[in-house]
């Protein structure tokens, strides 16, 4: 995998890329649609590239690893063969699922310990097991296998488990050096950066990943509930120590004023399951701002969804119509909603990037963010 600067905004620690794996390039930043389980939720695989021209789109280790199984998807030669999408995909490690099935996981130094959420069934991860998993999967990025601290988070607790997140990455690079990639292209490992929210964990997380000499890195246990501005201190810190010359991933973040706010400081690559799971219930990002289509006054609005926007659901059909399919909970609702509002998703990444090669993006950025924000 190769990685090349191309921009740098002159006001801001903002930057364009171009990021090149065995799928293809990818322009960079990034916003990549989250399919957790090898579906991005209610949209086709045309959909993505056509509409809302996604450039990557992520799959998740647990879920996949549980549904359909590893076995089945070797058999099919990896994920972009099972669900026919033929650009870069990258994997999550699992290690956030895992996080999230609490008292359903024992953590210990080899690994984690948990039930299935379908059936009950007792599994193990453990870092090496998760890059097997990855491999068979044929993600282009495989993500390490850390733990995501809660927020809050006693420090003790961050410390300690930002330190086996260490000792379980090591762990990786080792398993990644000793097994070939499975499909005939590139596999490439991305550490993950952890430390809840303090300064000096997150400066020795930063440093401690740096080193490992990975081809990108990302950042982690963040977007788990802290204030926003906590988010930015953190992205900001660790952006400054992590090398300029490789992608950095803030995952699962977020909202559009939080991928405006990091790529300002740095970040490069995004993703997050709200452009689709706020869609299904009706809560539509625009470049005017954010509808709720169930409202009222939208009844009779005959006007196209964001007309501004492009793209074809975004103009072809109305608010009207949109909010009717909602409102009767028809599964043609969820489609629509879903590809306008990860078409808006990449459109404004893309004009991020345009801004960013032009100089002037710290001043749109300003602008823009109140736009975003603001509840029409």
């Amino acid at each position: 995998m190769k990685f090349k600067l191309t921009s740098v905004d002159p006001k801001s620690a903002a930057r364009t890329g171009i990021l090149q794996t065995g799928h293809g390039e990818i322009q960079t930043p990034i916003f990549m649609p989250v399919g957790t389980a090898g579906s991005v939720k209610a949209v086709h695989q045309r959909e993505l590239e056509l509409d809302v021209q996604a450039q990557i789109i992520l799959g998740n280790t647990y879920h996949l690893y549980l549904r359909p199984g590893t076995e089945l998807l070797e058999r099919a030669g990896g994920l972009h063969r099972f669900n026919g999408w033929s650009k870069p995909i990258l994997t999550d490690s699992g290690g956030y699922q895992v996080y999230s099935l609490g008292a359903n996981r024992k953590i210990t130094e080899e690994g984690v310990i948990f039930k299935s959420h379908i059936d009950g069934s007792k599994h193990t991860f453990s870092p090496e097991s998760v890059m097997d998993i990855q491999r068979t999967i044929g993600a282009d990025i495989v993500m390490a296998f850390d733990e995501c601290t809660p927020y809050p988070c006693e420090y003790a607790y961050a410390k300690d488990s930002m330190n086996m997140t260490h000792r379980w990455l090591k762990r990786c690079v080792d398993r990644m050096a000793q097994t070939e990639p499975r499909y005939g292209y590139e596999q490439t490992l991305f550490p993950i950066v952890q430390g809840s929210v303090y300064n000096d964990l997150r400066k020795m997380s930063a440093e401690f990943i740096a080193a490992q000499d990975q081809p990108g890195n990302a950042i982690g246990g963040l977007s788990v509930g802290e204030p926003h501005e906590d988010m930015y201190a953190m992205t900001s810190l660790v952006c400054g120590i992590l090398p300029q010359d490789k992608p950095r991933y803030l995952m699962g973040v977020g909202t559009p004023e939080n991928i405006l706010e990091c790529i300002a400081l740095g970040i490069d690559m995004f993703d997050c399951v709200m452009p689709t799971r706020n869609a299904r219930n009706g809560m539509l990002f625009t470049t005017q701002g954010i509808i709720n289509i169930r409202n009222e006054r939208w009844k009779d609005d005959l006007s196209p969804i964001d007309a501004t926007l492009g793209g074809y659901v975004s103009t072809f059909h109305s608010k009207a119509y949109l909010r009717h399919l909602i409102i009767n909970k028809e599964i043609l609702g969820a489609q629509i909603a879903s590809i306008h509002n990860l078409t808006f998703y990449l459109w404004l990444v893309s004009e991020a990037r345009k801004q960013i090669e032009a100089g002037t993006f710290t001043t749109w950025k300003n602008n823009m963010v109140k736009i975003v924000s603001q509840r029409l």
